[in-house]
């Protein structure tokens, strides 16, 4: 029989992943150590159950099958099991076989899959997330098929593998189902998981912020301190459900604090305990966690904030290992508004109003100030969760929850770190196309860590590119706290406008002028504003407001006022315009000044209100780039099929990449990237001029010149004029230094611009100069792209030299680019107009560069082994392109977490 060697436990297959209702559990490999755990899971199997899986009446384990299913060599033999609070509740193995369906004598890439599921577990997904880890375990060990028999009335097991999304055969043998299940990702089965995964992590959420009953641990009989607030809060709110206090000081038997149910322990209280709220010092929760486990506890929010790093890692650890979640440490307290919650376990003293708007923060102390920021607009929250350290649940859970809740119209979201910037924009990309993300990033330039406990992928993607994708997920970016809140008013009382062209009137000239000037910073497009004068009455401005929203040309209205000088009360006004846009499809922003009682009055009729004209015109600027945004989402285009030699290409780097070098993995240029990869190598020049090649990307030939004899050699072979140039790293590229010499005619011109450069710079074996020949004159620009671990492939493209290299004028895109997204790559710079004719100058072939860059990003789609790649110059003329220098480095594919199986992240 075919044995390979055996290997060590796999840690890295071990995961925690949420289930179907909401509740954790974690997967891990079976071990020798797990008998015990393994017969008493057999015990509590029903016998139907054991009959579907073994075909036959099998009521316990010999001695023998527990070896056996307990011993793995983790290659041909792999057995996962799934424990809630240390009991086993479901176990899945695979055995490599052959074509005949035997124990495989020699590799084979074929696999027999079952599973057993605890009866009390089955409808928790439990069998689905099995098959995900499992599968991945065998594609990880060459396996590239599963087959499984299952009983036509075991109907639950079969839904499992038919609803996989997997390519699949059935047939019937023998009177059973036979499955067969080819294990390559597909679209299908990428789009089931993540649809999984959605309603799991949701559902995970929903049990946190929708509670039956909230246990408060650490409430003290007098007024004051973290617990005795968070009851007070909820109790102010009219919490519906069941809310009990513990407290460990208080007397033997049940007790009461302010009327409410008190005990000296979670234990002791004998109703259900849903949401619990650890208002105790770090050095107790542990205890309290264990209690909350036994009592089969949903969620846990945290307040305490002195945690290192392992105190936390063991908090999360224990509270998965139970099924439950945590918000926290150094949490602030969760709200959900909906009339039939009611739930306030917040430290906020302001009692929160019932509205549209979603609010997540990591900091307690923005959060205050975002709920009084909210409050003070008269805006209305659906639900708020300030995460603290995010050890646990994190924006990226919020966001799945926040999807899809008929309550929450509009997501704010202030963030100091992503535990997975890739998922948070796959996420933020799906929300963004139904509803609003508002984010403000938090210590983007401190280089602070992040949050203790949280492992976070290490990633050296400047800020500037992390924007640049978040807004192209459609996430609205903004730099303020206030900002936060302006913009999310502006989108939760209003419609979104259709474009830019702002209509601005008003009753000051001045003001009416600022917010004219204000729009034209922001990009809009504002008409003459319209003065109605210091006389101007409530009817004048319900008369104005009303023209200007009918008025074809116009798509939003900023509304401008200062006080009258008699004493007309605010709501005159505010009911004025409430008038002039009931039935608008029209957005409409107020920029008043010391109208007292007016902005409360304007709140409460929908109307967003702003003390300034530049915090008006900059939220409706976020509505306009948003709407515009949605309008782009509708139809992103396709990914060009190009006629490429996709086998050569693989061929080439597959060999490139058995020859690298060991060690730690580097950056394009050299140093260490800080991931545990491989080291990346460079291809040769050669070498990458024929790997662009079979994907349609031609490289400028050029001649090796290690002396003025060669270099006249070269010359004459390709032709004058020519180009001498050196590719030392440190003149790469630099005109500006001497290293480039153009326009070269002929073999003296040659000969003497060789003498100047190595007399100049150095000598030959220090300089190692090309001869190239000369490209047609156009504009110079820079292709890139790089392979960031929490990111993804990144493709950027800018004019080369000082427009990207000082001024940071680059445009990315996340591979793969479609046709639209590679035009607006090319128009995205502010440096764009030099590409269409700036200044009476010839227009370059934009869609010859287009095609370019949709080649390299199919070339990096196909090939993710290529962690870097650059293009420089590429120079584009009015007619065609030149690519004069060409750069790769490859690698090991790396692990992409986004596409495996569904799992928390780490701790």
């Amino acid at each position: 029989m075919h044995r390979p060697t055996e290997r060590a436990y796999p840690t890295h297959w071990e995961a925690d992943v949420v289930l179907r209702d909401g509740g954790t559990a974690l997967i891990r490999p079976i071990t020798p150590d797990d008998a015990g755990r393994l017969v008493s899971f057999y015990e509590q199997v029903s016998d139907q159950s054991k009959y579907y899986r073994f075909f036959a009446p099998y009521p316990r384990l010999s001695d023998r099958d527990v070896r056996r299913f307990t011993h793995h060599d983790y290659v041909d033999r792999v057995g996962l099991a799934m424990f809630v609070g240390g009991e086993m509740i479901g176990t899945v193995r695979y055995d490599r076989i052959d074509s005949t369906g035997r124990p495989a004598s020699a590799p084979a890439d074929n696999a027999e899959v079952a599973f057993l599921v605890q009866d009390a577990h089955q409808g928790r997904g439990v069998a689905s997330n099995l098959l995900e880890h499992v599968a991945a375990c065998a594609r990880e060990r060459g396996i590239r098929r599963f087959t499984a028999e299952v009983l036509p009335a075991n109907t639950k097991m079969i839904k499992v593998f038919t609803d996989f999304g997997y390519s699949q055969k059935r047939s019937f043998e023998d009177g059973s189902v036979h499955l067969t299940l080819d294990l390559e990702p597909t679209a299908k089965s990428l789009a089931v998981m993540r649809a999984r995964e959605q309603r799991a992590e949701a559902r995970s959420v929903q049990r946190l912020l929708a509670p039956g009953s909230v246990v408060v641990v650490g409430a003290g009989r007098q007024p004051g301190g973290a617990g005795r607030t968070v009851l007070d809060s909820l109790r102010a709110l009219d919490f519906p459900g069941e809310v009990y206090a513990v407290n460990n000081r208080l007397p033997e038997g049940r007790q009461e604090i302010d009327g409410v149910p008190a005990y000296r322990s979670v234990l002791d209280i004998p109703g259900e305990v849903d949401l619990v709220v650890l208002a105790v010092p770090a050095a107790a929760v542990d205890r309290v966690v264990t209690e909350c486990g036994e009592r089969a506890a949903q969620g846990l929010v945290v307040l305490a904030a002195d945690f290192d790093r392992e105190q936390q890692r063991e908090l999360v650890r224990k509270a998965r290992s139970y099924g439950m979640r945590v918000i926290g440490p150094n949490a602030f307290g969760v709200i959900n508004t909906a009339p039939a919650v009611r739930l306030n376990a917040t430290l906020a003293a302001e009692r929160p109003r019932h509205g549209r708007v979603g609010l997540f923060t990591q900091s307690g102390a923005i959060g205050v100030a975002l709920l009084a920021g909210l409050h003070r607009q008269g805006g209305g929250l659906s639900s708020f969760v300030s995460a603290g350290n995010r050890a646990d649940v994190s924006g990226n859970d919020v966001l799945q929850y926040w999807d899809d809740d008929p309550d929450t119209d509009v997501v704010l979201m202030y963030l100091e770190s992503f535990g997975n910037p890739r998922k948070f924009t796959r996420l933020a990309r799906r929300t963004a196309e139904r509803k609003p993300v508002v984010v403000v990033r938090g210590a983007r330039h401190s280089g602070s860590a992040p949050p203790p406990g949280h492992a976070v992928p290490v990633s050296r993607t400047p800020d500037a590119t992390v924007s640049a994708l978040l807004r192209q997920a459609g996430v609205l970016l903004v730099d303020t706290v206030t900002e936060l809140i302006d913009t999310g008013i502006q989108l939760a009382f209003q419609p979104l406008p259709s474009g830019p062209r702002i209509a601005v009137l008003g009753n000051a000239e001045s003001l009416g002028l600022l917010t004219y000037d204000a729009c034209l910073a922001q990009g809009l497009r504002p008409s003459p504003p319209v003065d109605l004068t210091t006389a101007a009455t409530p009817e004048d401005f319900r008369a104005a407001l009303a023209a200007a929203l009918a008025a074809p040309d116009t798509d939003a209205v900023v509304v401008t006022a200062i006080p009258w000088v008699d004493d007309r009360a605010p709501a005159e006004l505010a009911d004025a315009l409430a008038a002039a846009s009931a039935d608008a499809a029209k957005p409409v922003a107020v920029a008043q000044l010391a109208i007292e009682g007016l902005d409360a009055a304007l709140g409460e009729r929908r109307i967003p209100s702003f003390p300034a004209p530049e915090r008006a015109v900059k939220a409706l600027a976020e509505a306009v780039r948003y709407a515009q945004w949605r309008r782009d989402a509708a139809d992103p285009g396709r990914v060009p099929d190009y006629d490429v030699d996709r086998s050569a290409a693989a061929t080439l780097i597959d060999r490139a990449v058995a020859d690298r070098p060991t060690g730690a993995a580097t950056t394009s240029g050299g140093e260490p990237d800080g991931t545990d990869r491989p080291r990346s190598l460079p291809l040769d020049p050669a070498a990458t001029a024929e790997l662009l090649g079979h994907y349609g990307v031609a490289v400028q030939p050029m001649a090796a010149a290690p002396d003025a004899d060669s270099a006249v050699t070269a010359a004459a072979q390709l032709g004058y004029p020519v180009a001498l140039k050196t590719t030392a790293p440190h003149l790469r590229h630099r005109g500006d230094l001497g290293g480039v010499r153009l326009d070269l005619n002929s073999e003296a011109e040659l000969r003497r611009a060789y003498a100047e450069l190595t007399e100049t710079l150095g000598g030959p074996a220090e300089l190692r100069p090309v001869v190239q020949a000369m490209a047609p004159r156009g504009v110079d620009t820079v292709v890139r792209a790089s392979f960031d671990p929490g990111i993804g492939t990144v493709l950027s493209f800018g004019l080369a030299g000082t427009p990207s290299e000082l001024l940071g004028d680059l445009s990315y895109r996340l591979v793969p680019v479609t046709d639209r997204e590679a035009a607006r790559l090319v128009r995205d710079l502010r440096t764009a107009p030099m590409l269409f004719g700036w200044r009476g100058s010839q227009p370059v072939d934009s869609a010859a560069l287009e095609e370019l860059l949709l080649r390299v990003s199919l070339l990096l789609d196909d090939h993710p082994e290529i962690v870097a790649l650059e293009l420089e110059p590429v120079v584009v003329a009015a007619h065609g392109l030149t690519v004069l220098d060409a750069a790769v480095r490859l690698a090991p594919p790396p692990v992409t977490t986004d596409l495996g199986p569904r799992r928390l992240s780490t701790y």
